[in-house]
């Protein structure tokens, strides 16, 4: 469990406020988000979870810190210093394979500029840009530096396969050649085939890359390549990988919106996600987590529960407060559920 948030010291940051009009089925709302803190939205499915969170606060803090006008439904809000909002979902990052874990953490770039900077590479009169897989002079002539081809099978759709004249590296030969370390060392593509773990090993004397390398470590994403496609990842891998950018920032002024952040982990992957959340509030942001699953819920500082029921039978708030103060709450069905896992 995360270190408990007594009810004295769950507004000591601030508090967000909202109030709208009716919308879909959701009826007039007034709600208070600690800022700071850990919000989690629950209720049924239908119960207007996504109205309150993602039609409503979200674009009412986006358009007060623009000095916009209000959606037409949202009467007023009050954004507590919150200038950014980030909906962190579980979509694919990138829509080709020319996005990878190792462009999107920024540690490509600081590896170029390394393999740039050897002097083999300035014997060749080699740059940065000369390092990259997509626009590089050493980027694989076959591939352009997809890694894959794609063969056209009569009668059938095309079959990506890896390039096999790069072997799926992305990189020409040549770039082989170009080793940190001498002779036995590791050149650029070897390095993008090793896993984030065994990277941080081989570039111990790079600062800058070590601590993007931790970061992911610490996200428990250690296992995957450098290389690998982010389109590939699973939804809750994006997710993580996405807040792993914003996690050596100030957050005092951002509200992150994670929606059912939780869908397909295992209760080991939720445990990383909350340590994550964690880092998050340790530099002063304000958490919104949309959630079904209750080991989450128990772990939030805040609870702001929808329902009673969903559809027409919801759109209320039924009952806000601590995790033990829903579990008591006689008004809530999330409550019936989390009394056990609360220990209540």
């Amino acid at each position: 469990m995360r270190e408990t948030v007594t009810p004295g010291q769950l507004f000591d940051h601030g508090r967000i406020r909202l109030a709208t009009r009716p919308l879909h089925t959701v009826h007039a709302l007034d709600v208070e988000i600690p800022k700071g803190r850990l919000t989690a939205v629950t209720g049924v499915s239908g119960s207007g979870k996504t109205t309150l969170v993602l039609e409503s606060l979200v674009p009412a803090l986006q358009t007060a810190a623009t000095g916009e006008r209000l959606p037409a439904h949202v009467t007023s809000v009050e954004p507590s210093g919150i200038e950014r909002v980030n909906v962190v979902d579980a979509s694919p990052i990138g829509t080709n394979v020319r996005s990878t874990v190792a462009t999107y953490s920024g540690v490509l770039d600081e590896l170029r500029r390394t393999y740039a900077a050897l002097d083999e590479s300035k014997s060749r009169g080699l740059t940065a840009s000369d390092f990259s897989y997509n626009t590089g002079s050493l980027r694989c002539p076959r591939c352009e530096g997809t890694g894959q081809i794609s063969l056209d099978v009569q009668f059938l759709p095309d079959v990506d396969i890896a390039c096999p004249e790069c072997d799926g590296t992305r990189y020409a030969v040549a770039a082989q050649d170009i080793r940190r370390g001498g002779p036995d060392g590791l050149s650029l593509p070897a390095l993008l085939g090793l896993t984030v773990t065994k990277a941080l090993s081989a570039t111990e004397d790079l600062p800058k890359v070590g601590k993007k390398l931790q970061t992911l470590i610490d996200l428990g994403l250690g296992y995957l390549t450098l290389g690998e496609d982010t389109p590939a990842l699973s939804g809750g891998e994006a997710q993580r990988l996405k807040l792993a950018t914003e996690l050596g920032r100030t957050q005092s002024a951002a509200l992150f919106v994670l929606d059912e952040p939780s869908v397909g982990l295992h209760p080991l992957d939720i445990r990383t996600l909350l340590g994550v959340i964690d880092r998050l509030s340790a530099k002063g942001a304000t958490v919104v987590v949309i959630e079904h699953d209750l080991d989450m819920i128990a772990n939030a500082d805040y609870i702001v529960d929808m329902g009673p029921g969903g559809g027409d039978a919801g759109g209320t708030i039924v009952a806000t407060g601590t995790p033990v103060d829903i579990a008591q709450s006689t008004a809530s069905v999330t409550g019936r559920y989390l009394a056990p896992v609360s220990g209540i």
